[in-house]
């Protein structure tokens, strides 16, 4: 991905649902003006989400999600239902296609009642409608085809007018700076560092510091200690890669504030005071005690992979207990949160908010404490309060 590329966690997801054969795919390729999705009369063509990251006028940088048919039978079909709905997770509004030559059956129904039980935005489109005369309209609903195009535009309208689009407020780091400032920023290289480029938090927080009219220096670990003496000047802040925060926080002299990207992607996202606040579970776990160590994206495992190496080992040590850690990637994060003690999350920079919202309610709702990697790692290494002296809020939440 390059800098200029709108990330997928920042673009409006739209999802499209219903049953089987009632035209979603058809409706998907209409709006989007692409082949996006297989189409044909044989029912359950669609047997997983299908997502495109695309321009959609008006509304602008979008993820557009095809979904299987929520009717679907079978084991598999069971499956395929149960990732439908974890799309519901992420979508920040919905599109129900109901057949019009059928009308709306229990299924669609079902979906509606989820849409509105999440608090998804969403519209009814009665496809077929060339064919068949759509129901009186109510004011979340709309006639279309995706065969003759009729009322495709129409739709693509309303959908940008279901979500709030525009400038938005929130900032990794420019909010914390004034023009001028200059910001080091620590981004380690090593066997899992993506080959020929930086991570997306890094790629951002460099974008969000020339925003705000600002300068980046970005050095390994290794040369910390060497460009803050020839600087001349004293920088802003420090900001680090979480697992080189021991080294960094030695090296980085106490008058200069240093944080992680993964601190600030936390607050971004909206989790940090939680994050704070959770991450005191540590001190009170037990043997046997069940953590849950989420990430949001899926990648090649390496030797020192951050979530199922070096945090286990660090948390084994700092703990001393025999406790049981699970991991989950991706788009399988648990429903059911009750057997854990603590959830540990990463950044989440690949993640819409909607999705982290969710992930997060989840362990609210089941009196789970919520943190994530770099607040973990952070009091594992004894430098949290170091780490957060930015926010004075979260600072007073600290013993």
């Amino acid at each position: 991905m390059s800098l200029n590329d709108t990330p997928s966690s920042e673009r409006v997801h739209i999802g499209f649902f219903g049953r089987r054969n009632a035209g979603k795919s058809s409706v998907v390729n209409a709006v989007t003006g692409q082949e996006l999705s297989v189409v044909s009369d044989v029912k359950g063509t669609t047997t997983d989400p299908v997502m495109k990251s695309m321009e959609l006028l008006p509304m602008g940088p979008v993820v557009i999600i095809d979904t299987p048919g929520f009717d679907d039978e079978g084991a598999l079909g069971e499956l395929r239902v149960k990732k439908t709905k974890q799309i519901l997770n992420r979508a920040d509004c919905a599109v129900l296609v109901v057949d019009a030559t059928q009308g709306k059956t229990p299924a669609d129904q079902e979906l509606v009642e989820l849409f509105q039980q999440k608090n998804i935005p969403y519209l009814i489109a009665y496809n077929k409608s060339d064919l068949a005369a759509a129901p009186a309209l109510g004011d979340r609903e709309i006639a279309v085809s995706a065969q003759t195009k009729e009322g495709i535009e129409e739709l693509k309208e309303r959908i940008a007018r279901l979500v709030k689009t525009g400038e938005d407020s929130r900032r990794l780091v420019g909010d914390l700076l004034t023009p001028g400032d200059l910001v080091v920023l620590v981004t380690p290289i090593d066997s899992a560092a993506p080959k020929g480029r930086l991570i997306l938090p890094q790629q951002q927080t460099i974008r969000d510091v020339l925003d705000a009219d600002c300068t980046a220096i970005v050095v390994k670990e290794t040369g910390l200690k060497d460009t803050l003496q020839k600087l001349g000047t004293k920088p802003r802040m420090v900001i680090t890669d979480s697992q080189a925060f021991a080294p960094v926080s030695k090296d980085t002299p106490r008058d200069i504030p240093l944080t992680s990207f993964s601190i600030l992607m936390a607050r971004y996202k909206g989790f940090l005071e939680d994050a704070v606040r959770g991450v005191a579970a540590i001190d009170r776990l037990e043997d046997g005690d069940k953590v849950l160590i989420a990430e949001g994206c899926t990648h090649h495992r390496q030797c020192e992979d951050i979530g199922t190496v070096k945090i286990p080992k660090w948390l084994s040590e700092y703990t001393g207990k025999n406790l049981v850690l699970e991991h989950s990637s991706g788009r399988d994060f648990p429903e059911d949160l009750s057997p854990y003690k603590l959830v540990i999350h990463c950044g989440g920079c690949m993640l819409n908010q909607r999705e982290i919202t969710y992930r997060q309610k989840t362990a609210g709702d089941n009196g789970v404490p919520f943190t994530n990697y770099g607040i973990t790692i952070a009091h594992l290494k004894g430098i949290l309060k170091r780490s957060v002296e930015l926010f004075p809020d979260l600072y007073a939440l600290l013993p």
